[in-house]
């Protein structure tokens, strides 16, 4: 399809909506039900011209969850071929662009989504919907960067044993990345999310991409479903943490992985393990200790809960750009771009630039 502007609405999906209720971010107050609206728009631009080239930015979820609604995926791009294509395992849409040569490639793409505060009780565990087996199988698969046998599974072996339960399991595997890992600020981007090596080579630092992937991981090798979700912050912490939100409208390097669990009786659950230690670590006044009363409270808070602050993107991995010549991307969160000469390093500025920003349009019960 060949046109300036390429539109799909990806609309509000009402079967996740009464999955969870939204009362308390962990005995603090929230507004109970209440949905935020917010448009985010990133722009990218290909500075190194190289024959025809070609860009990749990914769509807000498109998939039905109780924290997210996505209203609309738009893009510009004027003198370019655009296309969306989507994997609806993992709610992943990628809006594909190709340029000619001698077209300067720009892409403008805006999502509008609404979301509301995340939070899962433990106190109700029975019987949930009708499971859907496939979808669970899809999250126990092994990724390239995510393997469940050898070291992965003798490490959930170990932090499980004497676990009866899911809800057990999952909050042995929380806290053993809680206590075992660190916030490594010298750690590009998100990082890698190589769990493998992480384990065995003893390097347990790294930020979100690797932190939260060791957590998904090690549950899917203890038998639990479980998954990423990459996106991206786009407001400031209403919980008051200046290390959980943005301070301006640009939030082009706020992206952020999250993670969920499937607990039997529960359904999926939200927890953040990564974003305890960047707490930890960025908190005024700055590394705090474990014992430290702030973090032991969020510690308690993002097992089962997130703040929506947040855009949701996807839960892929190996993530095969459609019309690339070079390899799949281990995760696909920033903006990717390639040229004659090959792709471009999203994280490098000089021959590929892109700025994402973010505005609040509405907050209902406001």
């Amino acid at each position: 399809m060949k046109r300036r502007e390429f539109i799909w609405f990806a609309g509000a999906v009402s079967a996740g909506l009464a999955f969870c209720k939204t009362a308390r971010l962990r005995g603090e107050e929230a507004k109970a039900d209440r949905w935020r609206t917010f448009e985010v728009t990133t722009r990218v631009e290909i500075l190194d011209i190289s024959g025809p080239s070609r860009i990749w930015v990914p769509t807000a979820l498109l998939a039905p969850t109780p924290f997210q609604k996505t209203l609309a995926n738009e893009v510009k791009a004027d003198g370019g071929t655009v296309n969306h294509v989507d994997s609806k395992e993992d709610g992943l849409g990628i809006i594909a662009t190709e340029f000619p040569a001698g077209v300067r490639p720009v892409l403008a793409a805006t999502s509008r989504v609404a979301t509301k505060d995340y939070v899962v009780e433990l106190s109700h565990i029975g019987p949930t919907s009708k499971e859907n087996h496939s979808e669970l199988q899809h999250f126990l698969r092994p990724t390239k960067l995510l393997p469940t046998d050898g070291i992965v599974k003798s490490t959930a072996t170990d932090i499980t044993r004497g676990a009866d339960s899911d809800v057990e399991k999952a909050r042995a595997i929380y806290d053993w990345i809680v206590d075992h890992t660190f916030r490594d600020p010298k750690t590009r981007g998100c990082g890698v999310g190589d769990i493998r090596f992480m384990l065995e080579s003893g390097d347990l630092g790294g930020k979100c991409a690797d932190l939260n992937a060791l957590f998904v991981g090690l549950a899917r090798a203890a038998g639990l479903p479980a998954r990423d979700v990459y996106g991206i912050r786009v407001a400031k912490s209403e919980m008051g943490f200046k290390s959980l939100g943005v301070s301006s409208a640009n939030v082009t390097k706020a992206q952020h992985c999250r993670a969920e669990v499937y607990i039997r009786g529960v359904g999926w659950f939200p927890v953040d393990p990564a974003d305890v230690r960047k707490v930890a670590l960025e908190e005024p006044p700055g590394n705090r200790p474990l014992t430290d009363e702030l973090v032991k409270k969020t510690r308690e808070r993002l097992f089962g809960s997130w703040e929506m602050n947040w855009m949701a993107f996807n839960f892929a991995h190996d993530v095969a750009l459609p019309g690339s010549s070079g390899r799949p991307v281990g995760f696909f969160m920033y903006p990717q771009a390639e040229t004659k000469d090959g792709r471009l390093d999203p994280l490098a500025p000089e021959a590929f630039k892109y700025e994402i920003t973010s505005r609040e349009i509405a907050a209902d019960g406001e």
